[in-house]
């Protein structure tokens, strides 16, 4: 959702920019529909206008014609409303000039670590994982049906000192911990971005009209909402851990062997609210954190810059940072960092108020800290033995009561 204004005065760069995003959307239809509510909302003020004279003068009668006229005026200018709001709400955010057109393709920035090395054929982490009894998803099936997953054991424990190790190093640069709600209204997933492109990716409660999340990004997103914050205190940082819930529609036969893309997953994901003329400082040092902790983890990784055709709704820019793992022998996604500028904070009506009183919508930035089952994943992938065990990484050490797992 964009100011209409900049749409009506900057049509040309819009149709422009949303072509890089490979995105079909009249631009003329809205702003024909734009047009079609200002009569309405003029006759609507001037009609409220006469009502209050009326009411002063104590002219009942008028008062009656005037409140009558207002009834149908006020139903003109909501079937108008409805009918802009109906398309405006499929319009995407604008991509940064960076973005690659979808015609282009993701671009690599760069790589960084080295691929692990072998002298004996790699295992993936299920044919690892099984023998070692840390993870089990025949059993899954029989409770749950396909793409879930037992952690047991040590990936249990393994789970749990990514957590605090993760939050170790966040706390440290100034996040906020928290651990959000996972089941949220309708209004959150809109707010965020996520309705009402891609609504069919959640599941949601027949009896409470609720959502399961897809990442904490949406509960983080929407915890300002409404809300006009102290642009002196910008950025405010959060970190959320939370299990998210994804029906990935449309992957069936994509990596869906063991526990890597799976219905149900643990993430901690970083959440910023920033001053708009900082914002693109603040993707960078996101960015940065993502490359700390693969850095730290010892894992082979790439920066992509994605192209206009793999930016959702929100997003004006968005790298990914991909592992390597063994068993593809390619790169696979383990985070996402996203700068989605007023896109997010317009639907949710989050604002900052400056010290002069001047108001604006703040920019939003989503990056993921860490996806921990894809994280166990390539550890186990990376760091396994030709005895079948797994060393694990040693920054991870000091949170586990086990060097390997055997």
């Amino acid at each position: 959702m964009l100011d209409i204004k900049f749409v009506r005065e900057n049509s040309k760069l819009v149709k422009k920019a949303l072509g890089k995003k490979h995105t079909v959307f009249d631009v003329e239809k809205l702003l024909k529909l734009d047009d079609a509510r200002k009569p309405a909302q003029t006759e609507v003020e001037k009609l409220r206008h006469d009502l209050n004279e009326a009411a002063k003068n104590k002219d009942k009668e008028k008062g009656r014609l005037v409140k009558e006229a207002l009834k149908q005026a006020e139903a003109r200018l909501t079937e108008a409303d409805h009918g802009f709001n109906d398309l405006a709400v499929l319009f995407h955010n604008i991509p940064h000039e960076s973005v690659p057109s979808h015609k282009q393709g993701n671009q690599t920035i760069g790589t960084w670590g080295e691929k692990p090395k072998f002298d004996f054929k790699p295992k993936d982490h299920l044919a690892l994982g099984e023998p070692l009894n840390i993870i089990d998803v025949k059993r899954a099936a029989k409770v749950s049906g396909t793409r879930f997953g037992y952690l047991k054991n040590q990936a249990v424990e393994l789970e749990f000192a990514l957590v605090r190790w993760i939050f170790d190093k966040l706390s440290k640069q100034g996040f906020t911990l928290m651990v959000p709600p996972v089941l949220v209204r309708e209004q959150a997933m809109f707010g965020s971005g996520f309705f009402p492109t891609e609504k069919k990716e959640y599941y949601k409660t027949a009896s409470d009209d609720l959502y399961l999340v897809g990442t904490a990004e949406v509960p983080l997103a929407a915890y300002h909402t409404d809300e006009t914050l102290d642009r002196a205190k910008l950025p405010l940082r959060y970190a959320g851990f939370s299990t998210c819930f994804r029906r990935e529609a449309g992957s069936y036969g994509k990596e869906t062997r063991g526990i890597f893309r799976v219905h149900q997953f643990d993430k901690i994901e970083m959440f910023v609210f920033a001053d708009p003329e900082k914002s693109w400082d603040e993707f960078e040092a996101l960015a940065q954190i993502s490359k700390e902790i693969f850095n730290d983890l010892g894992l082979h990784y790439r920066q992509v810059n994605m192209s206009g055709g793999e930016l959702g709704a929100p997003n004006a820019k968005k790298y990914d940072f991909e592992v390597w793992l063994p068993s593809y022998n390619d790169y696979r996604e383990l985070a996402s960092c996203s700068n989605d500028t007023d896109f997010q904070a317009r639907r949710l009506n989050i604002r900052y108020r400056d010290k002069s009183g001047k108001t604006g919508y703040v920019h939003t930035l989503n990056n993921t800290a860490i996806a921990i089952g894809r994280t166990i994943v390539a550890i186990l992938e990376h760091y396994q033995q030709k005895d079948g065990s797994v060393v694990m990484p040693k920054v991870l050490l000091p949170y586990l009561s086990f060097k390997v797992i055997k």
